[in-house]
């Protein structure tokens, strides 16, 4: 597939309609994971405007090192269990955070950060990655972001090497 994204005007749900199949087609055949990762992170900033979007990898059983991104400067290690990120990869759920500051031990790595979803990759039960989505708007992320994220998930899933 040529690295060309057709963004969907329309609803978001509309929005995640349009881009998975296209993420699907632009990771199909390439087996590097930062690339893909790179390149998932990209279309969904460029999709949806999203302050932040990355992933975190679990390097070992205590703590998630950062991957690829597209925003400002994140978060380097997150201990398993910490912040939003740490918190979604112990208790293995999706977790929406409408507002960051009401967050018990929010990691705050840039104070733009209003409100975020973190999506845990999951391989034979484990998690093996997390995506992490902040927006600059409070109450940005909905039911919709969380069913087309985890498909996403899924899809991520199948060309991370546990």
């Amino acid at each position: 597939m040529a690295e060309e994204l057709i963004v969907q005007k329309g609803t978001r749900e509309e929005a995640y309609q349009s881009l998975l199949p296209q993420i699907k087609a632009l990771v199909q055949g390439e087996p590097d994971v930062i690339a893909n990762c790179a390149n998932i992170a990209a279309a969904l900033r460029q999709t949806f405007n999203f302050w932040w979007v990355g992933f975190y990898f679990v390097s070992d059983e205590s703590e998630l090192v950062l991957g690829p991104f597209q925003g400002d400067i994140a978060c380097t290690r997150i201990q398993k269990g910490k912040g939003v990120c740490g918190t979604a990869w112990s208790e293995k759920k999706t977790i929406v955070v409408e507002d960051v500051e009401k967050f018990p031990g929010h990691i705050a790595c840039s104070a733009a950060s209003k409100s975020e979803i973190v999506v845990p990759i999951l391989k034979e039960g484990n998690v093996i990655a997390v995506l992490d989505i902040d927006s600059d708007v409070l109450n940005d992320f909905s039911e919709i972001d969380k069913i087309y994220l985890e498909e996403l998930a899924l899809l991520v899933s199948e060309f991370i090497k546990a």
